[in-house]
């Protein structure tokens, strides 16, 4: 999907809300050169007249934070966490969006252009843009085909995965591209010893025999904020849950798979590799998680009041 970015769009940048225009970077930012940064994909929904929801804005701003830290860029960010939570809000209630997508990112702004660049400020952007589904509507009720990528997810030794940092996305854009150009939706990774780790950018489960199972956080994936999500209300709902190390052939013989994200919402995946999994559409465990998180996001669900950060506009 094309965001589109016009003179009537506002972006917050160091703490004030600007023009799109006025919102420029240096051509010399550290970030844009080599990478180091860490950003957060985060969603509101519309749950009523004039009324929108930020689904999780603390666990995802707390892990904006925690990437940060993880990269030594931590103690220099000028913003608390409140903060940052409402300036998010705030941006959103600038581009009149009670549905959107929210894109901080910390990043090293210009100063030296050596690697090490301690002494570079560190600055600070949200912007916020209407997004529907990710891997498209019809994925969401079809399910989506998928391909074992040829590119692995890199090791602990090699990056730090429990960060969402700018440039350990390579990865992953490689992995997607391959994919989209042998005609596939998503390209899942496996990791050097070769056990399933996730997709290019959603966690990823298998459902056999009734019990959902996912890859454990000791691997070398993200700890996703929707995989949280999807585990508790499995548990919630009474569905045996599972974290596990699974390799390909357990992926090609799941009664069901289907992938998680922010992005990507819930996601069904109808084969992997050419080949269907189970009846090569979305499965029934799949359709009641995806139906209680849809619940959840839109407000429908007062059980999980707490996980929305509700704003007016």
């Amino acid at each position: 999907m094309t965001i589109k970015i016009d003179e009537n769009t506002r972006v917050w940048l160091n703490g004030e809300l600007l023009d799109a225009d006025t919102a420029r970077i240096s051509h010399l930012t550290h970030t844009f050169h080599y990478g180091l940064g860490a950003f957060e994909g985060i969603r509101s929904y519309d749950v009523g007249p004039g009324e929108g929801a930020v689904f999780r804005l603390d666990a995802h701003i707390k892990r904006l934070l925690d990437s940060c830290h993880l990269v030594t860029i931590g103690p220099a960010v000028r913003w608390s966490h409140q903060e940052l939570a409402a300036a998010s809000v705030q941006t959103l209630q600038a581009n009149g969006l009670a549905s959107g997508y929210i894109r901080p990112v910390i990043y090293i702004a210009d100063g030296a252009m050596g690697v090490g660049a301690r002494e570079n400020p560190i600055h600070g952007m949200i912007a916020a843009w209407e997004w529907g589904a990710y891997l498209g509507e019809e994925g969401l009720t079809q399910g989506v085909d998928t391909m074992i990528s040829s590119y692995n997810r890199p090791g602990h030794s090699s990056v730090m995965s429990k960060g969402k940092l700018c440039g350990q996305y390579i990865n992953s854009i490689l992995a997607k591209r391959e994919a989209l150009a042998g005609g596939f939706a998503e390209a899942i990774l496996l990791n050097e010893q070769g056990y399933v780790t996730e997709a290019s950018g959603e966690n990823l489960f298998i459902v056999k025999n009734g019990t959902v199972i996912t890859p454990p956080l000791g691997m070398n994936i993200l700890a996703g904020i929707t995989r949280e999500t999807v585990m508790l209300i499995a548990r919630d709902l009474g569905i045996e849950v599972a974290e596990r190390a699974f390799a390909r052939d357990e992926l090609y013989l799941a009664d069901e798979v289907f992938m998680t994200g922010t992005a990507a919402e819930v996601t069904p995946v109808r084969s992997v590799d050419r080949r269907d999994i189970g009846q090569g559409s979305r499965g029934p465990v799949t359709e009641k998680l995806q139906t209680a998180y849809f619940d959840i996001v839109q407000g429908r669900n007062p059980a999980y009041e707490h996980w929305l950060t509700r704003y007016k506009i």
